[in-house]
Order: structure tokens, then C-alpha cells, then sequence
């Protein structure tokens, strides 16, 4: 603990010399979920201005979520949150219980979030084991398992918690991601002279520490073509909202239609949609990767006589101010108010 007490991190969510706010714990840790904490800061302080403690959040709209979480991806976590603070504000006096079980009953909440929320927030000695962890514990005990199996990290979690103290849990466990970030790193050789756990390492003992972990090899992506339409009647633009299934569920998109169309084609579609285009011109191609799968768009401007296809159509004030539009349409924001 003494590494950590000299090396911990600042950040906005943690305390020193005490327990922070139990709030401030969850919408970090759900923030930090694929994303790096220097990526995260600007996004958290934006967010608890706004929101700041639960029943904010739970009474917040979707497009405020939306909004917040522009630019952060995975939006299933934002609406876990609002989800779980509902609940929470019905069920538990607007508070998050300290409880590692009843933490796993809420929306949005896995074993790794409930574990960092009791251990730091409530100092609960459970432990909080997410891929920085994984990886340091991977290469402590020079384990060549793969770090994704359910088995192995079922393991992992075990052997964590037998370490912990029961007298500092939340920092024993920010201690490791802080190593995990820092010293034990993703994706590169570790940084083994300035780790304090290098005398007892058995991956730095027998030179294995830099060949782990070890991974199954993932799915190829599927690859889906899109044709996106940047739609615009006088000032204003057309969007449409995703269904409640599926990627970006429920949010706001340009409209779009499966398949690489031709101009001639997308013309048809559009008039199929009761839209009568007066100047259609091809835009850049682009791209989106998400987990499993990537967008390959061809994109068109289109000006339309009439607002029409059931669309929802905005001014430019709305769309740069109200309108959280998904990071997968970046390369065509800018054709929608220019």
C-alpha cells in the first residue's frame, strides 16, 4: 500500500484521507467501463454539474442523457444508469446501498462495479477486478490462461480476494487499477523497474510478464454497408430515432437504409419516403467500428422540396445545442448545419 499511497492517481472522484461519495463512485466506474480515465475527466465534471446526485438523474430525460454522454460510446451504460437511479430513487431512498449483493440487483451493475462501489465508497473488503487487474495478476502469477474465460476470471477474482485487507479494501483496489495503468500496462511491455511488486513477480521472474496476458482470438468483425442521408429542407435537417433494440438503441440518427446505394437509388428510397429530392450529391465514404461489428457508409446531401418521411426535422440552434447525435455519424455532423 505504500506504492499507492505515494503513486495513486488524482482524480476528481477519489478522496484522500477518507470515503467518497458513493454517487461520484458509480457514474466514475461506469464511465471508466472502455475508457480511459484521462478520456473520462472532462466527461464526469460535465456530468455531475448537471446531474449530481441521484434523483437528478433518475428525472433526467433521454435527451439529456444522450446529450451528456456524447462522445463517450456504449449508451446502454448511460441508460443502465438512468434505469438504476429510478430504481433506486423507488426503492432505496434515492441512496446506493453499501451492499455488494443487493449493488449486483441494480440495472448496469456487474460483479466488477459492485465490487469497486462497496470497496471504495463503503470500504467493504470484496474485491473489484477489472482488465487492469486481469492483467496484473496474469502476469504475477505467470498465468497463460485466457484472461476472457469466464473460469479464469472467476479464478482471478478468488485470488484477489484472498489478498485483500480488510482494513483498506477500496484502496487495495484502486491500487491495482492505478498499477495496471501505469507500470503493468495494456498492450506493451510492462514498465517492471518501477513496479514495487517486482521481487515477488513470477512473469518478471521467469520473462514471461511481457508475453501476457493471454486472449482467445476474437470474431471477425461483421461488416455491414449503410447509406446515410444528410437531409436538409431551407435551415432545417431531418433525423430519425433508432429502435429500442439493437446498436445505439433509442437514440438519435441520420437516416439510413442497409446497402451501398447508387445515386439513382438512394433517389428511389427517398421518394419511397414521400421526399422529393431537388439536389442529391455523394458525400466522402466513412466508417464506424463498434465491438463486433463496422459500418461502411456511402453518404449523400440531399435537398428536399418539403419536410416530409416521417422524419423529425431541426434547426441548426437545436442540433448544436439539444441534439446528442451518436459519434458513428461524425463524418457527417458538420453537412447538417453548414
Amino acid at each position: 500500500m505504500l506504492w499507492y499511497d505515494q503513486n495513486a492517481r488524482e482524480l476528481p472522484w477519489r478522496v484522500r484521507n477518507g470515503r467518497p461519495d458513493p454517487y461520484r463512485v458509480w457514474i466514475s466506474e461506469v464511465m471508466l467501463q472502455q475508457t480511459r480515465a484521462e478520456a473520462v475527466i472532462p466527461y464526469f465534471e460535465r456530468f455531475l454539474r448537471t446531474l449530481p446526485d441521484i434523483p437528478s438523474l433518475a428525472a433526467a430525460d433521454e435527451d439529456t442523457l444522450y446529450r451528456l454522454w456524447e462522445g463517450l460510446g456504449y449508451y446502454s451504460r448511460v441508460r443502465n444508469l438512468s434505469r438504476a437511479a429510478r430504481v433506486l430513487t423507488q426503492s432505496f431512498g434515492g441512496t446506493l446501498p453499501g451492499d455488494y449483493d443487493t449493488l449486483c440487483t441494480l440495472p448496469g451493475i456487474g460483479d466488477y462495479t459492485a465490487g469497486a462501489i462497496a470497496s471504495i465508497a463503503f470500504g467493504q473488503p470484496v474485491p473489484a477486478v477489472d482488465g487492469n487487474v486481469l492483467r496484473v495478476f496474469a502476469r504475477y502469477f505467470s498465468d497463460a490462461r485466457d484472461i476472457l474465460s469466464p473460469s479464469v476470471r472467476r479464478d482471478i477474482r478468488a485470488q484477489a480476494a484472498r489478498e485483500l485487507p480488510v482494513s483498506r479494501p477500496g484502496d487495495f483496489n484502486q491500487a491495482l487499477m492505478d498499477l495496471g495503468a501505469s507500470v503493468c500496462i495494456p498492450n506493451a511491455a510492462p514498465r517492471c523497474e518501477l513496479c514495487p511488486l517486482r521481487e515477488t513477480c513470477a512473469g518478471y521472474a521467469d520473462g514471461t510478464a511481457a508475453l501476457l496476458p493471454n486472449r482467445a482470438p476474437k470474431k471477425p468483425r461483421r461488416i455491414e454497408p449503410l447509406t446515410v442521408f444528410v437531409l436538409r429542407c431551407g435551415s432545417r435537417a431531418a433525423l430519425s430515432r433508432r429502435g429500442e433494440n439493437g446498436v445505439l438503441a433509442g437514440q438519435w440518427e441520420l437516416p439510413n437504409v442497409p446497402g451501398a446505394l447508387l445515386p439513382d437509388e438512394a433517389a428511389a428510397v427517398l421518394r419511397g419516403w414521400g421526399l422529393e429530392p431537388e439536389i442529391l450529391e455523394p458525400l466522402p465514404p466513412a466508417r464506424h467500428i463498434f465491438t463486433h461489428l463496422e459500418w461502411q457508409m456511402t453518404g449523400y446531401s440531399v435537398r428536399v422540396r418539403a419536410e416530409s418521411g416521417g422524419l423529425s426535422w431541426f434547426c441548426p440552434d437545436a442540433l448544436l445545442t439539444q441534439i446528442a447525435l451518436p459519434s458513428a455519424f461524425r463524418a457527417y455532423r458538420g453537412y447538417l448545419t453548414d
